[in-house]
Order: C-alpha cells, then sequence, then structure tokens
C-alpha cells in the first residue's frame, strides 16, 4: 500500500446537497442497527446514541506522540523490528547501515506489512509476515546515494517474506530462532508460474525462455490464507523496481501498469539487468500476480497464480462458499482501478489439501460493476467475467488468448464497463459468510479525471477521506453474479466540514474521525478492525485526526472507536490474532522518529503484541 502525504484543498461548497451529512443518516443502510441493508429509517436514528455490546474498551484520543497508545486495560510490546535475525547463526542488527546482503538475508525484512498466524500447537505458530519495501535513507549509510550491486542484493533480501516460528512462553509470545520453518522469501528467490499466463511468449525472457520460472517477489503489500494452510501473498507496486538508463518505447499496458523507462529510485535495473527494461521488457509481466506459499515447509517453491489476474494486488479475502467452491476477493489499489472476485473451477474437500493445493490453478475472475446513481449511497451490482471470447474480450479488441486477459487484467476490466473505484484496498468476509467490507482509501483524482464520475460508493469528488463499501451476495451465494450494496461508513473531518459529506457519514464525530482507511479484518466475534495509512499533518483537512491508527467497528450499529494510535509517520498496516484471540499482532510499517527504541534509535519498521491485562480476548 502506498503511503502518501498530499496536501488537499477545502471542498465543502462542492458537496451536492442531495448527498449532505443529515441526508446520508436517511439515504443509505451505513449506519443502521439491526440487519444488514435494512433500510429502516428510525432504525438508523439510533446510530446518535450508538451503545455497541461488541466494543468493550474505552475509546482512545488521537495522538501526535512517536510511541504507541492503547486503552486502559491492554498493553503492547515488541515482537520483531527489522533487522532482527530469525537464525541463530545470524548477525545481530546494526543500525549503521554496512551490513551486507548475506547478514539482510538472514534477518526480518523491512516495511512489515500484511501477516497471517498458522496454529501448530496451543502454544506454538508460524508467522508469515509480508516485507514491503524498504527505505534507502536507513538501510543504508550512504542513504542510497552511492549504491554498488551488493547493496542491491541488499535491498532485494530486505523484501518480500519473512516466516518465523513462534511460542507462547510464561503468557509471552516471542520468536524462535530455531523454528524449523524459519525463512526469508526474497526478490531472488526462484518461483513457478502456474494457471492460464504460465508460459506465455509475453512472459518469456532470456534468463527464462519457458515464461514459468521466475525469480522473486517483492513490494508485497496485503495478504490471505488459505483453509488447507497456505499464504497468499499480495504482488502490489512492482513497478517502481523497473527502470532504464536509455529511451525505451513502452506500450499503453506498460504505462497502464506505471512502468517507466527512467531512473528508478530503487537503481536495481543499473546492477541487476532483470530489472532493466532496455534488456528485459517482458520482466515486468513476471509481477503483480497473488503468490501461494507454504509456510510449513521451507523447502517449498512459491506458486505465482496467475488465474486470478495481474494487477497491483491488495489483499486475497478468501471464503468457502456454501456449494463448496472457493471465492477470493481481490482490491487493485490505484485510483480509478478495480475491485475482483476469482471463483474456483474446482470445489474444497475437507480435510484434502493435495487436492485444494490445486484450486486456484484453474477458475473464472470477475470484476464489480456498481449501480453509480449520483443521489443513491446504496444499489445493485454485478460481476463481470472475465473470459477471453466474453464481454468483448477478443481478438478485435486487443485480447488474443486467456493468458492476455489475465496478464492486462485492468484493460479487460476497462473492455467489459467495470466501475472505477476510489483505491480499492483490503477487503474482508464478515465471520458469517453473508457480508463482505472493502476500504477505499482515497481517490484525488475522482470527479477530475474521465471515467471517474462522483456517484454510487465514490460519492465525493477529489475524494481524500475514503470509505469503507460493503455488500452482500444475492442469496448468501458469493458465487451469485449479482450483489446488494451500501457504504459501511465515509471518513471525514467534522470539525472541519459540517452539514457534507467531507465530514464523514453520521457514524464518525470528532471523536474518532480519521482519514485513508486501508487494512481491515475480523475477529472471530466479528469485529470490525479497521487501519489507516493516511495524512498525519494533523493540520488542514486533517486537523485533530493525529498519526495513523486503528479502530474497532460493530457492523450491526456502524459504531466506530478508535483502539491504538502509531507513532511518528508510520502506517497502521498488517492483523492477525492468536488463536484464542487473546493476543493482537499488528504491524508498524515506516516509523519516521525513534520507534520503538526511543531517544536517538533508528526506526524500525516492527510487528506489536497487544493483550488485554485481564487474559481477555481483544475487545471484549
Amino acid at each position: 500500500m502506498s503511503h502518501f502525504l498530499e496536501k488537499e484543498t477545502d471542498f465543502s461548497k462542492m458537496v451536492d446537497a442531495r448527498l449532505s451529512r443529515r441526508n446520508f443518516l436517511f439515504a443509505s443502510a451505513a449506519v443502521g442497527a439491526g440487519a444488514f441493508l435494512a433500510l429502516n429509517p428510525v432504525a438508523k436514528a439510533v446510530a446518535a446514541t450508538m451503545d455497541s455490546t461488541l466494543l468493550n474498551f474505552t475509546a482512545i484520543p488521537t495522538s501526535t506522540s512517536d510511541s504507541i497508545v492503547v486503552p486502559k486495560g491492554y498493553s503492547v510490546s515488541n515482537l520483531m523490528s527489522w533487522g532482527d535475525p530469525i537464525f541463530n547463526n545470524a548477525l545481530a542488527f546494526n543500525a549503521n547501515g554496512q551490513q551486507d546482503s548475506a547478514a539482510q538475508a538472514m534477518q526480518f525484512g523491512d516495511n512489515t506489512d500484511g501477516m497471517s498466524i498458522f496454529p501448530l500447537s496451543k502454544d506454538r505458530a508460524i508467522l508469515a509476515v509480508n516485507n514491503e519495501y524498504t527505505n534507502y535513507e536507513y538501510l543504508f549509510a550512504h542513504q542510497g546515494k552511492a549504491m554498488t550491486a551488493d547493496d542491491v542484493k541488499k535491498a532485494q533480501a530486505a523484501v518480500g517474506i519473512t516466516i518465523v516460528e513462534i511460542s507462547k512462553q510464561n503468557g509471552q509470545w516471542t520468536m524462535d530462532k530455531n523454528g524449523k520453518a524459519n525463512r526469508r522469501i526474497t526478490a531472488n528467490t526462484e518461483m513457478l508460474v502456474t494457471g492460464p499466463a504460465s508460459g506465455h511468449d509475453l512472459l518469456k525472457t532470456k534468463a527464462d525462455p519457458t515464461g514459468k520460472k521466475v525469480l522473486g517477489t517483492f513490494n508485497n503489500c496485503a495478504n490471505g490464507e488459505t483453509p488447507w494452510g497456505t499464504y497468499l501473498t499480495c504482488e502490489e507496486n512492482f513497478n517502481g523496481f523497473f527502470g532504464a538508463e536509455v529511451d525505451v518505447p513502452l506500450t499503453a499496458d506498460d504505462k497502464r501498469y506505471g512502468i517507466k523507462a527512467e531512473q528508478s529510485k530503487y537503481q536495481w535495473h543499473n546492477f541487476d539487468q532483470r530489472f532493466d527494461l532496455a534488456k528485459n521488457p517482458n520482466e515486468p509481466n513476471r509481477h503483480g500476480w497473488v503468490v501461494e506459499i507454504d509456510p510449513n515447509d521451507p523447502t517449498s517453491t512459491p506458486l505465482k497464480r496467475t488465474a486470478l489476474g495481474r494487477f497491483k494486488h491488495e489483499n486475497a479475502a478468501l471464503v468457502v462458499n456454501d456449494d463448496g467452491h472457493v471465492v477470493v476477493y481481490l482490491g487493485d489499489d490505484e485510483r480509478g482501478e478495480h475491485l475482483y472476485k476469482f471463483v474456483t473451477k474446482n470445489k474444497y474437500q475437507e480435510g484434502n489439501h493435495s487436492a485444494n493445493r490445486n484450486l486456484l490453478e484453474e477458475g473464472t475472475l470477475y470484476v464489480a460493476k456498481f449501480a453509480m446513481q449520483a443521489d443513491k449511497l446504496e444499489g445493485d451490482g454485478q460481476w463481470l467475467e472475465l473470459t477471453y471470447g466474453k464481454n468483448g474480450l477478443t481478438k478485435e479488441n486487443g485480447f488474443n488468448s486467456q493468458a492476455e486477459v489475465m496478464i492486462f487484467a485492468r484493460r479487460a476490466a476497462t473492455q467489459v464497463g467495470a466501475t472505477t473505484m476510489d483505491r480499492p484496498e483490503w477487503v474482508a468476509v464478515h465471520p458469517d459468510k453473508k457480508h463482505v467490507f472493502c476500504t477505499l482509501t482515497n481517490n484525488k483524482n475522482r470527479g477530475v479525471k474521465a471515467g471517474q464520475d462522483v456517484a454510487g460508493p465514490n460519492p465525493r469528488a477529489e475524494n481524500h477521506y475514503g470509505q469503507i463499501v460493503r455488500w452482500a451476495p444475492t442469496n448468501h451465494n458469493h458465487n451469485s453474479a449479482t450483489f446488494k450494496w451500501d457504504l459501511y461508513l465515509i471518513a471525514g473531518n467534522p470539525t472541519v466540514h459540517k452539514d457534507n459529506l467531507y465530514a464523514g457519514s453520521d457514524n464518525i464525530n470528532k471523536d474518532n474521525m480519521f482519514n485513508s482507511p486501508d487494512g481491515i479484518g475480523f475477529d472471530k466475534a466479528g469485529r470490525l478492525w479497521i487501519q489507516t495509512d493516511g495524512n498525519y499533518s494533523n493540520e488542514g483537512d486533517f486537523a485533530g485526526q493525529g498519526n495513523n491508527q486503528m479502530l474497532c467497528g460493530d457492523p450491526k450499529t456502524g459504531e466506530v472507536r478508535r483502539f491504538l494510535t502509531g507513532p511518528v509517520g508510520c502506517e497502521i498496516t498488517g492483523l492477525t490474532f492468536s488463536e484464542d484471540q487473546k493476543t493482537m499482532f499488528v504491524g508498524v510499517q515506516h516509523p519516521s522518529g525513534h520507534f520503538p527504541h526511543g531517544s536517538t534509535n533508528k526506526p524500525r519498521s516492527t510487528i506489536v503484541m497487544i493483550s488485554k491485562d485481564d487474559g481477555g480476548v481483544i475487545g471484549s
């Protein structure tokens, strides 16, 4: 996920009166109590006096401190930070920035993001964590101004995935450097390409004439996990690692994915020709996929699942449908891109892991089209099939095979008429399996660029606060071609903007306001945890909102309470729970002060653990 700090203008005068904050309460079910999508204005009016039975903690205020703040009755401790050794024979972290690539390859990667826990026993588990990208100002003593070939290898070793075993001793989880599953997966780990794009000419390079073997995964944003025990890591802004020193002709598809023939800030192409567009124009096509990993087997080969489409993946939210088919919801995190779902061809077989591990090999990818009425904040939607030969995905329109539909999934989505969205990020399926939520983080281009209409689930021009859309598949069938949607909340600032949607929906107030919802996830009880990656300037449109934070919402009442605030400059991202729900693991990415060790220490991305002082379930 891309963090940002953008200066925005005041749009309070631009909002249509039909979508005033007051009218929002009665125009949608976003803050309604009771049944999902129940259009009951009496029930919605309860929002003013909401008292959730799920949210049993005292909300905390915003913060601008260089620390983590949680409610009274909770404690925070660190699990591991960038550079911590994950093997017994690994070097300890050294803040001087002079450690080499070999040292980094045996240490926890940088910029922790999405993560999942895989229980082994009551007091032991495997933790799989994404390491999205790295910050050269901290990684190197020269801050990236005097790069060498080994520096590039070090940067490549700082990204990817870290897999470690953790154990609980005396009530505290710790990382076990002797764990048999411990592993680093980096930008140089060999992977196999599976699915419709495997072996296609557009994936072939001089180093891999088969188009089936890829080195590495990087810019791994969020994640998913499967009931057959594998980890799904999602490749997002892969384009930023490619570059060129000479003029290279780029296709419209290259540009759609953000590929640029110029000096990359990461400078990999200067020392590794895989990333030089002049020498390997097909290499970008080998990235931007969902990768499936077996966390229990450190010798296993990660699999790039091309049936799930190529775009800037945020996370992969998986649900086993009542008919046995597995459905995976996917967001494409860029302004004006789309929301997808994938349905497996074959059905899930309880306990048959060998058969289930091929489920993501074949299936059908769909993209969402929402009803877009300018005065409606709820409506219908449909899933449009992205299959070669259907819905205009033909040779006449530039597609020659199913492989090309998957490689250029963005263009295919445009071809079939999908709705452009305000940066679809994390998707989460409610434990009842009937409702799905997706964060739409922001979109400064909404209403400015052609095709990005101000309507439907994207109701604000130049949206800089974000919203959360939710939908219910028809007849609770995730394989259905249709759904009903509304907005669970519209983030905003009611202290700056008054009776309009930039103030936010009516479940947003001065005590729980925030901007740019990003990571989300449900616990077993159905609490919706919301993490932010937004503007932390604490001024202008964002006055009073403080540092990035994590909130907790009740999907039934619409109530939202702030649970955590992060240190200076960070994004709060990554969320998972111990099996007993008594420890919450949360990621603190790219802090810019002195977190986690204070004083003059170098800031380090860190996974923190939150527990309740009385030993109870988080949030209870």
